[in-house]
């Protein structure tokens, strides 16, 4: 799937040109004087926050590609084009959550195997629960990685219900 890592670094470079800008607006303030130096460090580290969200984030997709093709290499990614979904594209809300209680049966079969933690933030993610999807690839991310498999420790999450996203 390329479009989400197109418009991930579309939206990348967007911010680095924004950045660069406000870079700008930084060092006017820097070199101002008075009041404006403080208001120019502020600028400085909000920059140097944005640049840390947007580092994580992409290091996170990276590490959670890296989870997808080794499990499409196993053919252990879940099959959900049986499930009916919507004219937007998302699942039906009855089948998003039957497939996530089959994931978290799975689960619970075997909680210590990453690739089932990767299938519930799958499920997680159909239904719309998108905090909790990144919750628990967090923890296939740091199973995989103490089982050897790379990446980097996350913190740990637990699986816990589903829940109907507002809208």
């Amino acid at each position: 799937m390329k479009a989400p890592r197109t418009t991930a670094i579309v939206l990348t470079a967007a911010l680095a040109v924004y950045l660069v800008m406000l870079g700008q607006i930084a060092y006017w303030l820097l070199v101002a004087g008075g009041f404006a130096v403080a208001l120019g460090v502020g600028v400085v580290l909000l920059m140097a926050v944005g640049v840390w969200a947007v580092a994580a984030t992409v290091w996170f997709g990276v590490r959670v590609a890296r989870l997808a093709r080794q499990l499409a290499g196993e053919r252990g990614l879940p099959g959900v084009s049986r499930l009916p979904v919507r004219p937007s594209g998302w699942v039906e809300w009855p089948a998003a959550v039957a497939f996530f209680e089959e994931r978290k049966a799975e689960l619970d079969e075997e909680p210590t195997d990453w690739r089932r933690w990767y299938r519930l933030a799958y499920a997680y993610d159909l239904a719309g629960d998108r905090p909790r999807a990144r919750e628990t690839m967090r923890q296939a991310l740091r199973l995989n990685a103490s089982a050897g498999g790379g990446g980097s420790p996350a913190t740990s999450a637990g699986p816990g219900s589903v829940t109907r996203p507002a809208g």
